[in-house]
């Protein structure tokens, strides 16, 4: 038989469990679940912005060595065609100094397109320079994720 302290009757329910742990749980599972999404879309291109930084860190040391081998040229680009674009006198030159804007992935292209905005000044002009801005371009360069080559984009 039941103690009489453990007897229930119709009108005193028991006592309620608290759910105070399952909220808890739910809560530092949906935190997780964000910062894992949030790291990823944070740093799912790092490497292929690495290869870019690093490629423009050369040109602006004005080491265009350096960056025609970290560009990993094909036989059809040659070093002229390459100082033809980044050394001093070239389309995209001189680059001194660099902000790199994003980086996705197409769908049809294995390559992580870069986006680059290159000035000839540095530091970077801000937007309200209207004479210096003028003179920045934004490039888009191709990383290759397997060998971190650089290309043009088609």
């Amino acid at each position: 038989m039941q103690h009489p302290a453990e007897m229930m009757s119709l009108l005193e329910p028991p006592p309620e469990k608290s759910h105070k742990s399952q909220v808890l749980a739910v809560t530092i599972g949906l935190v997780v679940v964000v910062l894992a999404i949030v790291l990823y879309f944070t740093f799912r291109y790092y490497p292929e912005k690495k290869t870019v930084s690093e490629f423009f860190d050369a040109l602006v040391a004005g080491n265009t060595d350096r960056a025609y081998e970290l560009w990993k040229p094909t036989q059809s680009y040659r070093k002229d065609d390459f100082l033809a674009d980044w050394g001093n006198s070239g389309y995209y030159g001189p680059v001194k100094s660099f902000k790199i804007m994003g980086a996705t992935r197409h769908e049809n292209s294995n390559a992580v397109a870069v986006s680059v905005v290159v000035s000839p000044y540095s530091p970077m002009p801000s937007s309200s320079d209207a004479e210096k801005s003028q003179k920045t371009k934004l490039v888009t360069l191709w990383v290759s994720p397997e060998d971190k080559s650089l290309s043009f984009p088609p």
